[in-house]
């Protein structure tokens, strides 16, 4: 039995994603300035694939048991965004100076206001305990 053309055709377009994305894209070249200090770019790589394909008979000319016909594609689509740099001086003293890009989506957004929310959420509960704790101990007065 012969190899299905599906397969011929996921097979060239992973090896066109293994050209654009390799291990270089994701952490960058060296590059070593004039004073010794070297940056290396590091980058966050996002990736989708879709392949398909579907056998028919043809409309015309059928001959039995003549094989099917195959009609397929496949399309890829890379995302390299940068996220930050590894500075090592001329000392040896590593540092990262991150990239803040802005967030590109309605979901990226609510993720980095994520922290902030709950640390409102967290001041806000602490602040009630310590009403209702407050209200609690405090002795009702009497008129006598």
């Amino acid at each position: 039995m012969s190899e299905h053309p599906i397969s011929n055709l996921m097979t060239e377009t992973m090896a066109k994603i293994k050209e654009m994305v390799d291990v270089n894209t994701i952490i960058g070249t060296p590059i070593t300035t004039a004073d010794g200090t070297t940056v290396i770019p590091v980058s966050k790589v996002t990736f989708g694939f879709a392949s398909g394909g579907s056998d028919f008979a043809p409309k015309h000319g059928a001959q039995p048991h003549a094989p099917l016909a195959f009609g397929g594609g496949g399309g890829a689509g890379v995302t390299v965004s940068p996220v930050c740099f590894l500075i090592i001086d001329h000392d040896g003293n590593a540092s990262i100076l991150g990239v803040n890009a802005q967030a590109s989506t309605t979901v990226d957004r609510l993720v980095e206001m994520i922290p902030g929310a709950l640390n409102k959420v967290s001041s806000f509960m602490e602040g009630y305990k310590g009403k209702v704790a407050h209200a609690g101990s405090q002795t009702p007065q009497t008129d006598e």
